[in-house]
């Protein structure tokens, strides 16, 4: 059986079609806002083929596009998430009118800063968040106290805070500067607030955190807040597609 017969979940299909991630697509499904052949979907559990009509509020689903990634230099004091109930101010509010809906490879937290990868295609940016990619993301981190190397190398066996068990951490000190000092920070997986959570736990609270790459793409000179597609020649030979197979490797 091919798998257009076998068909996909109906959370991976909405993130496919870049309207919004899969956990996005579960919280729209409870909501009450997708229907499926006419009927209102009250469970993500479902599976669905190309025969069938998807509904999102009343629409039909966007032709799928070619996927397409983007650089953004996040400022601090921006969050990175669609909408919040407190109000604060989102990276998504201040993307660029010409922008199409995207949704963020991974996440950089309120206070954090960097390069941030925009997607228009859901499943794509999922992918990419998973350690399994091998794509590691590095920062330059500053930290509070003097530092001590030994501590540092220890990071790299992993460090389990508070119950949470966290992987291999690679930091290296670059410079110390009276009670300060700044690290360059690589590790595979970045888990909520990990770089925070683990060097508050060996006693250097971090108070600036930079992300200058995330697996091949590099923060480079993009000017804070700037926003710079990735070429498609490019995008394709970072992930591995043709030309032929970049719609169809979702």
């Amino acid at each position: 059986m091919n798998d257009a017969m076998k068909g996909d979940r109906i959370a991976k299909v909405l993130a496919r079609a870049g309207l919004c991630s899969r956990r996005e697509a579960e919280r729209w499904i409870e909501a009450g806002r997708v229907s499926v052949n006419g009927q209102k979907l009250t469970t993500p559990a479902v599976t669905v083929t190309g025969d069938d009509q998807v509904l999102v509020d009343g629409n039909p689903l966007p032709d799928a596009e070619e996927p397409r990634m983007w650089r953004y230099h996040k400022p601090a004091g921006l969050l990175t998430t669609h909408s919040d109930p407190e109000g604060r101010p989102t990276i998504f509010q201040k993307m660029p009118q010409k922008m199409p809906r995207v949704i963020s490879v991974g996440r950089l937290d309120l206070n954090s800063e960097g390069l941030l990868l925009l997607t228009n295609d859901g499943g794509l940016a999922r992918r990419l968040e998973l350690p399994s990619t091998g794509w590691l993301r590095r920062y330059r981190v500053r930290v509070n106290g003097r530092v001590d190397e030994n501590k540092l190398a220890k990071l790299a066996e992993g460090v389990t805070v508070e119950g949470q068990r966290y992987g291999r951490i690679q930091a290296i000190l670059d410079v110390q500067k009276g009670a300060n000092a700044w690290l360059t920070v690589s590790l595979a997986e970045g888990k909520n607030r990990e770089i925070r959570k683990v060097f508050d736990h060996i006693g250097y609270p971090v108070g600036r955190l930079i992300r200058t790459a995330y697996g091949p793409f590099q923060l480079g000179k993009l000017d804070r807040g700037q926003v710079e597609e990735i070429r498609p020649k490019v995008l394709r030979e970072q992930l591995g597609l043709t030309a032929d197979k970049s719609k169809r490797h979702r």
